[in-house]
């Protein structure tokens, strides 16, 4: 498959990894629908992108917000072959804090977004692209999964963020494996820390601080390395169910 035809939706689409990565299918000559919870940034982004990018309003742990946001996105660019998991939240607390135990509901929230909500999107856009004809290698489409470094080494605080990414990276296995006799592959990315919108709203010592745990580049990555990644994913049809880390090598300490 070729990013120039490709038709992708991209959870998270309106900013940081999911823009870029919509960025670069735009340039490339393909068609992105982007599937975001914040409207004014997400038909602004859309604007920004150009004639071949739509955004539509979706939440993501909503499973029937999933399947009308995938049905949409099919009318609009006449089918789907790509499908990237962004959206996400990373919220932080420990188990047993200052103010006591960490709420469950808290907890539920992170898995229901990061973990179930890559499902939903999963799921829904698989059904879709098994309409699509096959390739010479019987390939009908893509899903590009998140997941973070924390999932292997998660850190003081990141409990309910590390077991969701851990899910996200656990449940592409079989995922690809039922896919496999439709001709869909699943893959996954890591990211290390990354100069998203929130990591820029960081103050410049901070995110040296943090660029200088990275072994090699000495850098915080760049959204538009992400997109890189997707893009070899998405073109090396013998790349299935394998999670690639996006990290400088870098390996995250306890705290």
């Amino acid at each position: 498959m070729k990013l120039s035809e490709a038709k992708a939706v991209i959870t998270g689409g309106a900013s940081g990894l999911g823009f870029a990565t919509a960025q670069r299918i735009v340039d490339a000559g393909g068609q992105v629908v982007l599937l975001d919870i914040n409207d004014e940034l997400g038909n602004e982004s859309a604007t920004q992108l150009g004639e071949r990018a739509a955004y539509v309003s979706t939440d993501v742990s909503n499973e029937a917000s999933v399947q009308a946001a995938m049905q949409q996105a099919k009318e609009t660019m006449g089918g789907i072959t790509l499908a990237v998991n962004c959206a996400g939240v990373a919220n932080a607390g420990r188990a047993l804090g200052r103010e006591g135990p960490w709420p469950s509901a808290n907890f539920n929230r992170v898995i229901q977004i990061n973990l179930v909500g890559t499902f939903n999107v999963t799921k829904e856009a698989a059904a879709v692209m098994n309409e699509n004809e096959p390739s010479e290698d019987g390939e009908r489409g893509v899903i590009v999964s998140t997941a973070s470094i924390a999932a292997f080494e998660g850190q003081i605080g990141q409990a309910a963020y590390a077991a969701s990414k851990g899910g996200v990276h656990a449940m592409m296995l079989p995922l690809a494996r039922e896919f496999a006799a439709f001709g869909i592959r699943v893959n996954t990315i890591a990211p290390g820390i990354m100069l998203t919108p929130m990591m820029a709203g960081m103050t410049q010592e901070v995110q040296d601080s943090l660029a200088a745990q990275v072994p090699f580049p000495r850098r915080l990555g760049k959204p538009e390395e992400y997109a890189d990644t997707v893009q070899f994913i998405y073109e090396t049809t013998y790349v299935n169910s394998e999670t690639i880390r996006c990290d400088g090598a870098i390996r995250m300490q306890a705290k």
